[in-house]
C-alpha cells in the first residue's frame, strides 16, 4: 500500500478529497457498527430500555418534595386520616355523653332522699321495749290480783275491809292504764306506745320508699353506676334490686333491718351518682373546647 501511494502522481484537483501523506499512518473513521465487547452507553440504547437509577439519590431529575415524602397528596391523605380518627372519637364521645345522661336521668330521684326518715333514728331499742313489757306485765298482774281479793270479798273467804281495798286498788290500777293519767305519775312509755311508734316509724318509711321508687323503680335503674362505685355490685343488694325490679319494694319493706338496708344502697348510689354528674360535666367541657356541638349539652330552655 505504500507503494501505490508512493507511485501515484499527486493530484492537483481541488475537488478531489485530501489525500494522505507517505509516511504517515491513515486516521481510523468512526465506526457506526455496535462492538459487543463493550457495554452500550445510554445515548446508544432506545430510551424504553435505558436503565433507571437505583436510588433516589442516583436520579438526578427527583425533586426535593417527592424525595421527602411530602407531596401534596401524602398531606391530604394525613389530612383525611385525622379528620377520620376525629370523627372517631367524637362518635364515642357522644355515646359516652349520652349513656351519662341516661344513668342521671333514671337515678335522679335518689336526690329526694329524707335520710332521718329512713334512718330512723327515734326507733325504740330492743331494751325499752322490753322495760315496757315488764310494766304491762306488772299493770296486769297487779289488776288481776285486786279483781281476785275483790271477787274473794264476795264470797265470803276475806273480810268485807280487804275485798273494799281490793275494789279501790282495782280502781287505781285500771286508771294508771289511761294513757292521760299514766303520763301523770310517769314519763316512761307504755308497752302500746312504744309497739305503735315502731309501726308509726316504719310505716312512714315505706311511704318515703314507695315515694321514691315510682312506678319504675329506683335502685335498680341506679345498679347501672357500678362502674363508678363498686360497693352497688354487694350481693347483699340482690334482693332489694330484684324487688325493685319487680315493683314490689316498698310493701316488702317490714323490718328494720330491711329500711336501713335500702338505705345504705342510696347512699352509695349517691355516692356513684355525684361521680357520674362530675364525668358528664366534665365531657361536657371537654366537647365545648374541642368545639362538638353535637356532643355538648344544650340548655334547657326557660319556661
Amino acid at each position: 500500500m505504500a507503494e501505490n501511494q508512493r507511485t501515484a502522481p499527486p493530484v492537483k484537483d481541488p475537488a478531489q478529497g485530501a489525500v494522505l501523506r507517505p509516511g504517515r499512518a491513515a486516521d481510523p473513521l468512526p465506526s457506526t457498527a455496535p462492538n459487543p465487547a463493550q457495554p452500550a452507553t445510554p445515548s446508544a440504547m432506545p430510551a424504553s430500555v435505558r436503565p433507571e437509577p437505583s436510588s433516589k439519590e442516583d436520579s438526578p431529575d427527583e425533586s426535593p418534595v417527592s424525595r421527602s415524602g411530602d407531596g401534596p397528596a401524602d398531606s391530604e391523605a394525613s389530612g383525611q386520616e385525622e379528620i377520620a380518627g376525629d370523627d372517631v372519637e367524637q362518635t364515642l364521645a357522644l355515646s359516652r355523653q349520652r349513656q351519662l345522661r341516661l344513668m342521671l336521668r333514671q337515678c335522679d330521684r335518689v336526690l329526694l332522699m329524707d335520710f332521718d326518715q329512713l334512718a330512723m333514728a327515734d326507733w325504740p331499742d330492743n331494751y325499752t321495749l322490753a322495760a315496757a313489757r315488764r310494766r304491762r306485765d306488772l299493770w296486769l298482774f297487779s289488776a288481776l290480783l285486786a279483781a281476785l281479793v275483790f271477787l274473794s270479798g264476795l264470797t265470803g273467804l276475806v273480810p268485807a275491809w280487804v275485798a273494799g281495798t281490793g275494789f279501790g286498788a282495782f280502781v287505781i290500777i285500771l286508771l294508771l292504764g289511761i294513757p292521760s293519767v299514766r303520763r301523770i305519775y310517769t314519763a316512761s312509755p307504755s308497752y302500746l306506745d312504744v309497739v305503735m311508734k315502731r309501726q308509726r316509724m316504719l310505716r312512714d318509711a315505706r311511704a318515703h320508699a314507695a315515694h321514691l321508687e315510682g312506678s319504675d323503680g329506683l335502685i335498680w335503674q341506679c345498679a347501672r353506676m357500678a362502674d363508678f362505685n363498686p360497693a352497688l355490685k354487694n350481693t347483699r343488694f340482690s334482693n332489694l334490686l330484684r324487688l325493685s325490679e319487680q315493683r314490689a319494694l316498698a310493701r316488702n319493706l317490714n323490718r328494720r333491718d330491711h329500711v336501713r338496708m335500702y338505705l345504705i344502697y342510696l347512699l352509695e348510689a349517691e355516692k356513684a351518682y355525684d361521680r357520674v354528674q362530675k364525668a358528664f360535666f366534665e365531657g361536657n367541657q371537654r366537647a365545648i373546647d374541642r368545639g362538638w356541638q353535637g356532643v355538648a349539652a344544650e340548655p334547657e330552655p326557660r319556661a
